[in-house]
């Protein structure tokens, strides 16, 4: 393997159109006479009249270049329509350029407090820019050039930032800066110096080059097998030739599946993929045959394409961790997360399959969702097709998720028509404040489309901070299916517990109130930023608001309380399924990264190696339960290969625990409006800026206990 250097070899700053004459040597032929060689040049005065031109030239397209100044939109959203494909391989290239100026200045100084701490936090904003708008389109709106760009750029970013954290005259700058007395700034010093640390500024010349190397090579692994999962995703999404083949789905999703054909380009009806083994359909396709195509075609995402780039992920992943002085990954990762250092599944099984076998269905893994279905809707008399006319997509936003941020945290939400997104389906909302103040703004993209990865996200284009001066920016992503025009969108119960989890995500976003963006919003551990997120979702049915929202499409009519009630009850059964396959995929990425590099360095990249694997990791801890399959396989487990999860995945259920608990206080409260003020102030505005347990312990009043989590899942019998 050829070293690469630290630093980024940059394209220079003009073309090198002129140089000095230069003799050139002879051909063998005419070895021993002088031969004199008169180039056709411009005159040393063109040249350099010339290099002037092109410097004015280029400086004048830099200027031009809108991801290269702060956008003049309010809150600084991107001027999406002023930005084009063109403007980003020559942003990045001049962003780097520019931080590495900023660095360079930094580590040449004195050391102060502000001439090195804050002069970081305010350096890389450019770069920042760029970075946020082009990783958010990558996500979203993809084409074949941003994915061939993504592969070339991403490398370079890791090298890039290899170097601030290894230039040696930056980190004994912050060794010798006092901190101001502010607890924030103090835990800014402690985090940087830590950060360092791991990322290898502490190694000899040799390891820095080795984990260069190794970081660079990750990165563009990470890049390649999101790409393989988004091409192997639209490859595979589940056609069919008719409708009856699609029995058991409401008409609008059938009107939907033929409207995604004509985008993507085939005939008849598609059904795009989502992230998990398990596809929403799954639960309402009637035909066996196409519950299996559907699952079958889930499996295959990767199988051909990630094996070798996971598995070398694994290994590089577990070298590094070696490299840096952790035994494994998974302790590397866990070592910055706030965690430190399946019961009734069975029986639920059993009782899908006898239902299955009174109706002389078979059942297997594709069957689950669907036989799930039918037995709550047997026992808990829920028609899941007639419940989600309660839930449309327009009213819950408004008048549930919208309206429980207003009576938890005195927010309003209203649009802004007059700002744009960056696709035709993405809305712009302003978020304020209760006494007016505008806090910044919330991107909604909620519609699949053949250029967007599955599955359901928030990310940021503008973060919070006071030493900035900036507001945020931030935008929620879900894959939804478009019904035809003038149709309601209606959720299903995943659907609409997944919009309140993400602004969940978004709220985290928009409320911080921080000094250094390092600690603004979702810059938090892994198992710490779900909390949020998943503490948001009881108000989803919660019935202080539900009834003000839930209103049948047809009829107006609220939702009746009895079917409320059963909702609540109905939320038990299916968990063991639910804990099993979620467990199952947490647990497949910490076997994963847990392996020592010694015995990463034998993992064979074949389907049936890794599929061994898996079924070994599984069986350690109880968890191979015939018939439920992890939520994600390793080959699109893109969670933790292609996102930053890594070997923190367990994150979810972690955060589980922490919202069981914590929304007992929330049920409990006389003024929800009082309880949600403590939340924002002691948890949503703090960001990283304070000990994320010291916090929980000072807003709940006591420490996590597992005892709610238990009950909600319908598993306090087995602790």
């Amino acid at each position: 393997m050829v070293a690469l250097p630290l630093r980024l070899q940059h394209r220079p700053s003009s073309p090198a159109l002129c140089q000095a004459p230069r003799q050139l040597a002879a051909p063998p032929s005419q070895k021993g006479r002088i031969v004199s060689h008169q180039p056709s040049r411009p005159a040393e005065s063109d040249c350099a009249a010339q290099a002037r031109t092109a410097d004015a030239a280029r400086n004048a397209e830099l200027a031009a270049n809108p991801l290269l100044v702060p956008s003049k939109l309010d809150y600084q959203l991107p001027d999406f329509a002023a930005i084009s494909f063109a403007h980003v391989r020559p942003a990045f290239d001049e962003a780097l350029r520019r931080h590495d100026a900023e660095v360079a200045a930094i580590a040449a100084s004195e050391p102060s407090w502000q001439n090195t701490v804050e002069a970081l936090e305010h350096s890389g904003r450019d770069l920042e820019r760029v970075v946020s708008y082009f990783a958010n389109l990558l996500g979203t709106d993809s084409t074949p050039e941003m994915q061939k760009l993504a592969g070339e750029v991403f490398p370079e970013l890791s090298a890039h930032f290899d170097a601030v954290y290894q230039n040696e005259d930056l980190y004994a700058r912050l060794k010798a800066v006092t901190a101001p007395e502010d607890p924030e700034s103090q835990r800014l010093l402690d985090y940087l110096l830590r950060s360092f640390a791991r990322r290898g500024a502490d190694l000899d010349a040799a390891g820095k080059e080795e984990l260069t190397r190794l970081n660079q090579r990750l990165s563009a692994l990470s890049e390649e097998f999101g790409r393989h999962l988004l091409d192997d995703t639209k490859r595979l999404a589940v056609g069919f030739d008719s409708a009856e083949e699609l029995r058991g789905l409401p008409e609008e999703r059938v009107a939907a599946a033929r409207d995604y054909a004509a985008q993507a380009g085939r005939t008849g009806f598609v059904l795009p993929l989502e992230l998990p083994t398990q596809q929403a359909e799954q639960a309402r396709l009637e035909e066996p045959e196409s519950r299996f195509k559907l699952w079958e075609a889930s499996q295959q995402r990767g199988a051909k394409s990630n094996g070798a780039v996971l598995t070398e992920m694994v290994r590089l992943r577990a070298r590094r961790a070696e490299l840096l002085g952790y035994a494994t990954h998974a302790d590397y990762v866990i070592t910055e997360e706030t965690a430190g250092t399946a019961a009734n599944a069975a029986t639920e099984g059993k009782l899908l399959n006898e239902e299955a076998g009174f109706h002389d269905a078979d059942f297997g893994p594709a069957d689950w969702p669907y036989w799930q279905s039918r037995v709550r809707e047997r026992d808990y008399a829920l028609d899941e097709e007639e419940l989600r006319k309660y839930f449309p997509l327009d009213r819950v936003l408004r008048d549930g998720v919208f309206q429980a941020a207003h009576m938890l945290y005195g927010l309003t939400v209203h649009p802004r028509p007059d700002l744009g997104g960056y696709a035709p389906d993405v809305d712009v909302w302003e978020v304020v404040d209760a006494d007016g103040t505008g806090l910044g703004l919330l991107l909604t993209d909620y519609f699949t489309r053949p250029s967007k990865r599955g599955g359901a996200w928030m990310s940021t284009f503008v973060e919070q901070s006071r030493l900035l001066g900036t507001r945020p920016v931030v935008v929620n992503v879900l894959n939804l299916s478009k019904p035809p025009a003038g149709q309601p969108v209606l959720l299903s119960q995943d659907e609409l517990h997944t919009v309140f989890h993400e602004f969940g995500h978004a709220l985290h976003g928009l409320l911080p109130d921080v000094r250094y963006p390092t600690f603004s919003g979702t810059n938090v551990p892994r198992d710490w930023v779900k909390f949020p997120s998943q503490i948001n979702e009881n108000w989803a049915l919660d019935p202080r608001l539900v009834k003000a929202y839930a209103f049948h499409v047809d009829t107006g009519e609220p939702i009746p309380a009895k079917t409320l009630e059963v909702l609540g009850r109905a939320r038990e059964f299916g968990q063991g399924f639910a804990t099993v396959e979620y467990l199952a995929a947490a647990v497949i990425g910490l076997a994963w990264h847990s392996l020592p590099a010694a015995e990463a360095e034998k993992l064979v990249a074949t389907p049936e190696a890794i599929a061994d694997f898996e079924q070994e990791a599984l069986a350690k801890v109880g968890l191979d339960e015939t018939g439920i399959a992890p939520r994600y396989r390793s080959t699109y487990f893109n969670h933790i290969f292609a996102g930053s999860y890594s070997a923190g995945y367990y994150s979810y259920l972690w955060a589980e625990a922490l919202d069981a608990d914590g929304f007992e206080l929330f049920r409990d409260a006389e003024s929800l409006r009082q309880a949600g003020q403590a939340f924002r102030e002691q948890i949503l505005s703090a960001g990283a800026s304070r000990d994320f347990t010291d916090a929980f312990r000072q807003w709940r009043g006591l420490d996590k206990d597992i005892r709610p989590l238990l009950e909600r899942r319908g598993l306090a019998g087995s602790r």
